[in-house]
């Protein structure tokens, strides 16, 4: 249970995403977009592709990630984060369980699990020992195809009982994020705002309305 009294609560932070194409010049794009600003996380996520073509797109970003002291965690594969001694995985409800991914990746890694909009799944997760839990979609998105709308009472409601952080995710942008922040999301998850365009002024936009809502 969380007292807010007693516990208060960290700032809001940035957890990127990446685009299904980190091929090319996209290492470069992602060292700029981590000097913009401070990020805790970064995902990779690519569909398609093979676990040996994965990690050999991985290993340049994995780099910049741990030269900037970013948690690099990996999308759905928990055997991919494994080869590659990522700090984490992110689990959807069909990529296996928390208790195989901590089995295979150990006691330190950071592992996440997809909730969409239930409080169920979010309280199964956490009870199985989940280090964070994302909800969303929050806005209309057009990164993956939104199956689930999220509500900011969901957010209100989680920060409220559980220790557990939590990540807002779906067409969040500078301009939408506030209201995620004051109903009580730890993570800000992003990809698309950050990514369709300068990717080093978008950080600097989140970080000034972050700015904005937590002084």
């Amino acid at each position: 249970m969380n007292d807010e009294a007693d516990i208060p609560r960290e700032p809001t932070q940035l957890y990127l995403i990446s685009p299904l194409d980190v091929g090319g010049a996209f290492p470069e794009r992602l060292a700029r977009a981590l000097d913009a600003g401070q990020v805790a996380a970064f995902q990779f996520r690519v569909k398609d592709v093979d676990q040996h073509e994965a990690a050999r797109l991985a290993e340049p970003l994995q780099k910049i990630c741990a030269d900037r002291e970013v948690a690099f965690i990996v999308n759905d594969s928990i055997s991919l984060a494994k080869r590659l001694g990522a700090d984490g995985v992110h689990l959807g409800q069909e990529d296996g369980t928390v208790e195989e991914a901590r089995q295979a990746l150990g006691r330190d890694a950071q592992i996440g699990v997809t909730c969409n909009n239930s409080r169920h799944l979010a309280m199964e997760a956490g009870d199985n020992g989940a280090d964070y839990v994302a909800f969303g979609a929050f806005f209309p998105t057009t990164t993956k195809v939104t199956k689930h709308v999220a509500g900011l009472d969901l957010l209100e409601w989680w920060q409220s009982i559980f220790e557990i952080p939590c990540v807002a995710i779906g067409g969040i942008t500078p301009d939408n994020c506030g209201d995620l922040v004051r109903a009580g999301a730890d993570f800000l998850a992003v990809s698309g705002a950050v990514w369709n365009g300068d990717e080093e002024a978008a950080i600097r936009a989140f970080h000034e309305a972050l700015a904005a809502v937590q002084g």
